[in-house]
């Protein structure tokens, strides 16, 4: 039995039963091929193969924007990101977040949302202004350059 700081049972390691889990937040720009079809397809997809391999989320798709947090196993996680690199479905990808600790899940079901332009827009921004790596900064410029000159009728297109 543990006892906390005053001699009281209890538990003092309140993340004991936590699993480790990675996180990994990023934003990319969906390539021309990509519609609201694709997107549907890419969610049902996520959510049998992910499940099975213990990764949740929530999936943000508007203006051709796709925003992600991935949280699960972390060999489980780095597999899927090896795998989001060769995805020929989007492009400019930049990781916001990449973490590994023991917490519990903030999206313990499978999410997916859509989206209007301002909000995309102003999670970029936010994005933009804590970056520091200079790809990191040129992608989300260009990402934030297409939502601005491209219509809304042109979802990820080039």
């Amino acid at each position: 039995m543990m006892f906390d700081e005053f001699g009281f049972p209890g538990d003092t390691d309140l993340d004991h039963a936590a699993p480790l889990l990675e996180t990994f937040v990023y934003c990319s720009r969906a390539a021309e091929s990509v519609d609201d079809m694709e997107v549907d397809r890419l969610i049902e997809w996520a959510q049998r193969s992910n499940a099975d391999r213990g990764i949740t989320g929530v999936l943000v798709f508007g203006s051709g924007i796709f925003f992600q947090w991935i949280e699960g196993p972390p060999s489980q996680v780095q597999n899927l990101i090896a795998s989001l690199h060769g995805d020929p479905r989007h492009h400019d990808i930049v990781a916001l977040d990449r973490s590994v600790e023991k917490r519990d899940r903030l999206y313990p079901n499978w999410e997916m949302e859509r989206v209007g332009p301002d909000q995309i827009r102003t999670v970029l921004q936010d994005a933009l202004d804590s970056a520091e790596d200079e790809k990191n900064i040129a992608a989300l410029k260009r990402i934030l350059g297409h939502l601005d000159s491209s219509p809304l009728d042109t979802l990820g297109r080039k």
